[in-house]
């Protein structure tokens, strides 16, 4: 090895730090490096608010994000300590959120927490909190399934937006518990997805998605408020539909507005955090 080249290896190690610290990113965040081989196979079918371009390499290639720190709490309990980080500390008070894309890993996730939260107490609810663009029908099928699945009544409130997927999984809530707060956007629409193969695979693939497409269409039309045909249901599924708070009512998607905690009547945000009105804490208090 020449003496230059020598010289230059130190001046490349300096920046080791900053050359590893992208890769360390992308392993917590489970996303592939951008120069990871993509597969030739079909990568589902999706139910997410975007531009599609399945079978693509800038679809099936995800852009990476930036690491966001999470947030611990400290709690004082019998002279010693506990440290939580801010989901722990939520789910202890049955509040599970629903943040950024559907994907296998939030869907195991969710389910998990759903499964815990039913076998801690089976009667008491759990509260949903929902931001999130849509993604896979499947992940997100496995949530909706589990929701519907365990005996604790699942009360779900939409913040910033539940598109697609999300919106299924909001309207997917107990009937009167399903609540969207004032500047929340919902959005709905039909699946989407591709496949590039032998031409009788491609056939099986459009015959696989038409069913999901009328699966979902059931869905929609068994929680809809509003009562639909399920051919209104595929009109208003067809493309694109966007919805305002307000407007979300009127379709059935959700119950009802959540303006601010405490001041809503009858099944109230009260409820929808597990909490109890005055009047029936007075009632409780006759029955003693």
């Amino acid at each position: 090895m020449s003496k230059s080249l020598l010289t230059r290896i130190p001046a490349r190690c300096t920046n080791s730090t900053l050359s590893t610290r992208p890769t360390a990113i992308r392993r917590f965040s489970g996303i592939q490096p951008p120069f990871a081989s993509t597969s030739s196979q079909p990568q589902g079918i999706s139910l997410r608010h975007g531009p599609q371009h399945e079978g693509s390499a800038v679809q099936q290639q995800k852009t990476p994000r930036s690491w966001v720190p999470t947030p611990y709490v400290t709690e004082t309990v019998g002279g010693g300590w506990h440290t939580y980080d801010i989901f722990s500390r939520l789910l202890k008070e049955r509040i599970v959120c629903l943040n950024g894309e559907v994907d296998e890993s939030v869907s195991a996730s969710i389910v998990a927490q759903l499964l815990f939260l039913e076998a801690d107490n089976p009667e008491k609810p759990i509260n949903l909190y929902i931001n999130s663009p849509g993604g896979s029908v499947t992940a997100g099928l496995a949530i909706y399934d589990t929701m519907t699945y365990i005996t604790s009544p699942i009360t779900t409130i939409c913040t910033g937006q539940a598109a697609s997927m999300g919106s299924l999984l909001l309207c997917g809530g107990n009937p009167g518990q399903r609540f969207c707060l004032p500047h929340s956007s919902i959005m709905v629409h039909q699946p989407s997805g591709g496949y590039f193969g032998q031409a009788s695979d491609i056939a099986i693939h459009a015959k696989e998605i038409l069913r999901v497409r009328d699966q979902l269409n059931k869905i929609y039309q068994k929680h809809l408020t509003k009562a639909h045909s399920l051919e209104e249901v595929a009109r208003l599924m067809d493309r694109d539909y966007f919805m305002d708070a307000s407007e979300a009512v009127k379709t059935g998607v959700v119950d009802r507005v959540l303006e601010r905690r405490g001041q809503e009547g009858g099944g109230d945000g009260g409820e929808a955090s597990g909490g109890k009105s005055e009047g029936e804490k007075g009632g409780e208090g006759d029955k003693k």
